[in-house]
């Protein structure tokens, strides 16, 4: 049998330089780690949540074999998650003679400046854009900056010089495009297939050498941190103080990354990012798309992953209702043994859900409606971007011949401690004619189904008429008649 190969140093490329790091704290961020370490504090600190983007830097990792570039949240991004990949910030943009790089005189030259803290995440992300789109759309420039907030330019100055980046130089003739052969054969070469391990104790850091290596490391050390895309993990860390220690890092984790479609049944594997499963998932199953635009900015999504958005069990993620109502299902891992659960039963209640110690999500698999259902979702925010979720429902109907309510799913998110199935609702359908009349008859049963709190995102009552109105909205759409929707004696007055 052969040995595991261990190494006690991370590795990575930090904009032209080879970086070997064997001191890591767990916990340590890379946004800490350069502007206290190597100062290159072009990179900022706003808002330490993955919210404002001033801390915006590319990541470039082999995908497939491929070098993709990504903008991410150096706030929330932890140095152990960075084996074997290219760091770009803000201070690697090389300008031509006198003039700066082409993003960056664009930014000047059409005022997209004001104050100039949120200035370098802008950039990075423009630049990420620019480089796998030179002559982007509008609608691409607005989604490529979800997860920038500037508080005083308005945007439109910013909008603009993305729209002229391309007259100020070439995206194909740009040093990173350029060196990009370079740069990949250097990652492939780090990518040695060993077992990372950095210190002891709860200052322990292990990045496992593959999937079936994660399972081996869980088996020993059930109680560690998975980190996947850090999404929600770096805010442990930066908000509530966390020890996160010992952690396992498993993103881009060989066995975890792989998207495929066999027989109607989308497989995603846990360590698969928003990003890389949009193409397939809005394809596939188009209402998906729009939910995943609205999924953090580009930087959240670049990193958070489907798995991990499952495994963290919180009642307000996106993806879980979707997928319940889809019919979804896991297949959950300890060591060599897996069983495969329907993705409704994972969820518990608040904080717990039906995975033992030491094991792990592994992959998700989602059937593709069939053409004779109907299938929506629809994600209440404060803001329409980048925000967290108040409520979300989502829906599948399959009609009988007759008109009647053959099958239905309502799964919700934000409206219990867990995202949980409207049964009594769906009960009060089922063999019924898909008229109005019978959809405001099952309203009344959304009580049984749901007693939602009161938080900073929406009142109770707010919450349990957006429910019942968004049923309203699916019959509508599904139906093409003009269902009314209800609203609050409040609002009426």
């Amino acid at each position: 049998m052969t040995r595991l190969k261990t190494r006690s140093e991370i590795r990575f490329i930090l904009n032209g330089e080879d970086v070997a790091l064997g001191t890591v704290a767990p916990d340590e961020t890379l946004l800490d780690w350069l502007r206290l370490e190597r100062t290159l504090r072009g990179t900022k600190e706003g808002c330490a949540e993955g919210d404002c983007g001033a801390c915006t830097v590319l990541v470039g990792r082999l995908s497939a074999g491929r070098l993709v570039y990504e903008s991410v949240n150096a706030c929330i991004r932890f140095l152990g998650s960075l084996d074997g990949t290219h760091v770009v910030t803000v201070e690697h943009l090389p300008g031509d003679g006198d003039r700066l790089h082409p993003v960056q005189q664009a930014m000047v030259d059409f005022h997209g400046s004001q104050c100039g803290f949120c200035t370098p995440g802008f950039v990075m992300s423009l630049y990420a854009l620019w480089m796998r789109s030179p002559e982007p759309s509008d609608a691409a420039i607005e989604r490529a900056l979800q997860g920038n907030l500037c508080r005083c330019t308005g945007y439109e100055a910013i909008v603009r010089a993305a729209r002229a980046i391309s007259t100020y130089g070439k995206a194909a003739t740009d040093p990173l495009a350029a060196e990009r052969k370079a740069i990949a054969e250097k990652l492939a070469a780090m990518k040695d297939g060993a077992r990372i391990e950095i210190g002891a104790g709860k200052q322990r850091l292990v990045v496992p050498a593959d999937a079936d290596d994660l399972a081996a490391v869980l088996d020993k050390e059930p109680g560690a941190t998975i980190v996947a895309g850090s999404t929600d993990v770096g805010l442990w860390v930066t908000k509530h103080m966390r020890d996160i220690g010992p952690a396992i890092f498993i993103g881009n984790l060989d066995g975890l990354c792989a998207v495929s479609e066999d027989k109607g049944i989308i497989s995603i594997g846990a360590g698969v990012t928003y990003t890389e499963a949009f193409s397939i998932l809005a394809k596939r199953i188009p209402a998906l798309g729009p939910l995943f635009d609205r999924i953090g900015g580009d930087q959240v999504r670049n990193m958070g992953t489907i798995g991990g958005n499952i495994a963290n069990g919180s009642p307000i993620g996106d993806t879980p209702p979707p997928l319940i109502a889809l019919g979804a299902r896991l297949t959950l891992r300890r060591g060599n043994k897996r069983r495969a659960i329907p993705l409704k039963d994972f969820f518990i209640a608040y904080g717990k859900q039906d995975r033992q110690q030491g094991e792990f999500v592994e992959a998700v698999h989602v059937p593709v409606p069939g053409s004779d259902t109907k299938f929506a979702v629809y994600k209440i925010t404060k803001r329409r971007d980048e925000d967290i979720t108040a409520a979300l429902g989502a829906f599948l109907l399959t009609l009988a011949g007759d008109g009647t309510v053959a099958d239905i799913c309502i799964a919700y998110g934000g409206m219990a401690a867990t995202p949980k199935r409207a049964a009594a609702v769906e009960e009060a359908l089922l063999g019924k004619p898909w008229t109005e009349a019978t959809v405001e008859t099952a309203m009344a049963e959304y009580a049984k189904d749901f007693t939602p709190l009161t938080d900073m995102r929406a009142s109770a009552e707010y919450r349990a008429l957006a429910a019942r109105n968004l049923l309203l909205r699916f019959f509508a759409e599904t139906s093409g008649t003009k269902a009314p929707i209800q609203i609050s004696r409040h609002e009426a007055a």
